[in-house]
């Protein structure tokens, strides 16, 4: 690998403005705050970053626009992935163009397609590009849920593909897959954030962030702390930092992590349908997360 992989990726959220239109000098000033804050990468155009109700234009724009504003202090990671995989590939071309530094490509949802499958979906999708591609594994959103034994399979036979991420929550996984590997040279990033200590633990080296949108700078250190093998530090970071992951998950992402952005002025908390305003409850509930990691007064 070329690029390092490793540390705090935040899954961008994608700035919009109340009337639902992109908002891109908001996105512009937002990636520059992440790089400030210590990121050590940026993921455009994620789950986070409301992939699934962006046009075809607008998931383009956004990648284009993180990747000319990032202007290659950080490595960026562009979301390519769909249930089609003409689409797939059509995206990734896209990103190889626009100068993105890896393709994001997620599992296939609501197809169901069995191993067989997947392996096909990411060895086509793989084999259209000279990007380095990672495998998203989020069962609770695609239904399917890619085996280690697959993953092993795919990073042997397409030297393209170079990492996952791993949001099944499944801490056997990095150690099981470490296995499958025999050593070969494969970038392991959590997907989520409330078990990504114990994910590096396991031999991850980094995570995709929702949380980090919002605490970027506690993110990395956090990241930093167990890639460097000081665990007591990352467990007082991780206390700190866990009452704001389980709050960013209060209500269905991005609602909560756009509201908490909102309170930080970084956008508006405006998500697109079927994604509504969160309660009040939950606004309250991401206030009192916010206040005790130390972003509010």
């Amino acid at each position: 690998m070329t690029v390092s992989f490793r540390g705090s990726f935040p899954a961008l959220i994608t700035p919009m403005k109340e009337d639902g239109s992109l908002d891109e000098a908001a996105l512009r000033k937002f990636v520059d705050w992440q790089i400030e804050e210590g990121s050590d990468g940026l993921v455009a155009v994620g789950t986070t970053g409301e992939s699934p109700t962006l046009t075809e234009e607008e998931h383009k724009a956004v990648v284009e626009i993180v990747i000319d504003q990032a202007k290659g202090r950080v490595p960026v990671i562009a979301g390519t992935g769909s249930n089609s995989t003409a689409e797939a590939i059509d995206y990734t071309h896209h990103a190889e163009k626009a100068g993105a530094d890896a393709a994001l490509v997620v599992v296939p949802y609501y197809n169901k397609p069995t191993q067989d499958g997947l392996y096909a979906h990411f060895r086509a999708v793989a084999e259209a590009t000279e990007l380095p591609v990672i495998i998203y594994n989020v069962p609770g959103r695609t239904v399917a849920d890619i085996a280690d034994t697959t993953i092993a399979r795919l990073a042997a036979d397409c030297s393209n593909i170079i990492g996952v991420k791993d949001a099944s929550g499944d801490l056997n996984r990095p150690s099981n897959l470490r296995r499958l590997l025999g050593g070969r040279d494969f970038a392991m990033l959590s997907g989520e954030d409330g078990t990504a200590l114990g994910f590096n633990a396991h031999g991850g080296q980094g995570c995709i962030s929702v949380t980090a949108n919002i605490a970027p700078a506690l993110c990395s250190e956090f990241q930093n702390a167990t890639l460097e093998g000081d665990y007591v530090r990352a467990l007082e970071l991780q206390d700190k930092l866990f009452p704001l992951h389980r709050a960013m998950f209060v209500e269905t992402s991005p609602g909560p992590v756009k509201y908490a952005a909102s309170l930080l002025g970084l956008c508006t908390p405006f998500a697109r349908l079927p994604m509504v305003e969160i309660s009040d409850a939950s606004k309250q509930a991401v206030e009192e997360a916010m206040r005790a990691a130390g972003l509010l007064d």
